[in-house]
């Protein structure tokens, strides 16, 4: 009898506003990311990238997720999840701690207990940290240090990016997904999941602002030196362009909305708040802009003239696979979500083995559910 075979899948699951869109990949050991399923359902629950309707939401989820299930021949039980919207938050934070390691070198123990010290700020009761982003760390008066363990030193200090969220809007995020009957490995910032799949290791060390516009939610990210020093979520996108045509034109939203990507020019000025962070001078390797309002006609012109720097759409690039079906800023978030955790950058770990013979589905989990309740 042939054995069968270990496949080490992971999922991404954009929630967006317009749109829910899941990516099942299959993770090599040499590191590509092999594209099998591709899955996507209108977004019927979300109003600015937060969830108003639990159900819709979640009939979205169970639709996207089938379809890419359908696509890669398997059933997938975990996704790394997206998360956008105008109650996200970024701050920067710094946290300082004495070396306790042996002979006064810098332990695992050590980076995690200078990590804990920068996330001790003062939030809201209703807000909670998404993500702990190191930038930098120093040792003593040795700054710019990207690894720090081993090194000696009697004082570790590490600068961090913060990314906060509304707690609810969260939570919401993540029932939907356990409703449709998935766990969420990882919860990532969308932004930053984006730039995975469309941003290059030297563009994020040169410095580059990344752009994506979605229906609900623009969302920006900013990197220097390899980290993300600056974060943020507009709650505007290209729905409030369809909505403004079909008031203006007194026509249907669809047909507005199919008149957006025929003929729609982007003629408005970006909204930014770099500016105040004093960041708006750290991005030398440029805009990449990404997203499905990202398609439309002139955005990266104007962009261009915004801030005055080059400018470029950006797609999913280094797959394999079905790589030309999300060869678009279209899919941009649900490949990067995949590729985050992918790569082991969330705390959720990395891919899950699905065994190709012994495959057992969320269907029979749920009859087996529903048989213990009565028995």
């Amino acid at each position: 009898m042939a054995r069968s075979r270990v496949r080490q899948v992971i999922a991404g699951l954009d929630v967006g506003t317009t749109k829910i869109c899941c990516v099942i990949a299959d993770w090599s050991p040499v590191g590509n990311l092999d594209i099998i399923g591709v899955g996507m359902s209108p977004s019927r629950g979300l109003r600015k990238g937060v969830v108003v309707n639990i159900d819709s939401t979640v009939e979205s989820i169970k639709h996207a997720v089938a379809e890419a299930e359908e696509m890669a021949g398997v059933e997938i039980q975990s996704v790394i999840a997206g998360v956008a919207g105008g109650h996200i938050r970024g701050i920067n934070s710094r946290g300082v701690v004495a070396v306790s390691g042996k002979h006064r070198e810098v332990s695992q123990a050590d980076i995690e207990r200078a990590l804990d010290a920068a996330r001790a700020v003062n939030l809201p009761q209703d807000r909670e940290i998404i993500h702990v982003l190191p930038q930098t760390f120093l040792v003593d008066d040795q700054d710019g240090v990207k690894e720090p363990l081993g090194m000696s030193g009697v004082r570790l200090e590490v600068e961090v990016h913060l990314v906060t969220g509304a707690t609810t809007s969260v939570r919401n995020v993540v029932r939907s997904v356990n409703r449709a009957g998935l766990q969420v490995q990882d919860l990532v910032l969308e932004p930053l999941a984006s730039a995975e799949a469309v941003i290059s290791a030297e563009e994020k060390e040169l410095g580059i602002l990344l752009i994506d516009l979605g229906g609900g939610t623009t969302d920006v990210a900013l990197f220097r030196d390899g980290a993300v020093w600056h974060t943020s979520s507009l709650p505007l996108g290209g729905d409030h362009i369809s909505n403004d045509i079909a008031v203006g034109l007194r026509t249907p939203t669809a047909d507005a909305e199919e008149l957006k990507k025929r003929h729609g020019c982007a003629l408005t000025a970006l909204v930014r708040d770099l500016v105040r962070g004093g960041l708006n001078d750290v991005a030398a390797g440029g805009v990449v802009v990404t997203g499905g309002s990202s398609i439309m006609h002139g955005v990266p012109e104007l962009a261009e003239q915004v801030f005055d720097m080059p400018v470029r759409r950006g797609v999913p690039t280094g797959l394999s696979g079905l790589a030309d079906v999300v060869q678009s800023p279209i899919h941009a978030t649900a490949v990067g979500l995949a590729l985050y955790g992918a790569r082991g950058h969330g705390a959720g770990g990395g891919p899950t083995e699905v065994d190709d013979g012994t495959l057992v589905g969320r269907t029979g989990r749920r009859l087996r559910d529903w048989f213990a309740e009565l028995f």
